[in-house]
């Protein structure tokens, strides 16, 4: 059986302090990714008005290549940026073929 020590009430001080900026970090994060999909959006839409592809797989692997290189000199494992870049981007061409569906489902109706 394991017994429960008080924590160090400095620790504890420390510890709420770097959680509390761990609050502050995610947040940002996530308001950075709603800016980012709100242009991404705005590109869906363009693509979809000119008939180009959701996917601009050039541009992705660009988009990576920098990004891994981002990572490495903030210290960021670049592998772990790149899954990450990665999963976002999957999430853009879903939301530029749902884009491209609903206005070719718009331009059909007005044909």
């Amino acid at each position: 059986m394991t017994t429960k020590h008080p924590a160090d009430p400095a620790v504890l001080a420390e510890l709420t302090r770097l959680r509390d900026s761990i609050d502050n970090i995610d947040a940002a994060v996530v308001h950075m990714l709603a800016e980012r999909f709100k242009c991404t959006q705005q590109v869906g839409h363009l693509k979809a008005q000119h008939h180009l592809p959701p996917a601009d797989p050039a541009r992705e692997s660009r988009q990576i290549a920098r990004l891994r290189e981002l990572a490495e000199n903030a210290k960021l494992d670049p592998a772990f940026a790149e899954k990450f870049l990665t999963f976002i981007i999957a999430e853009v061409i879903r939301h530029h073929e749902q884009i491209a569906d609903t206005t070719s489902g718009d331009e059909s109706r007005t044909a």
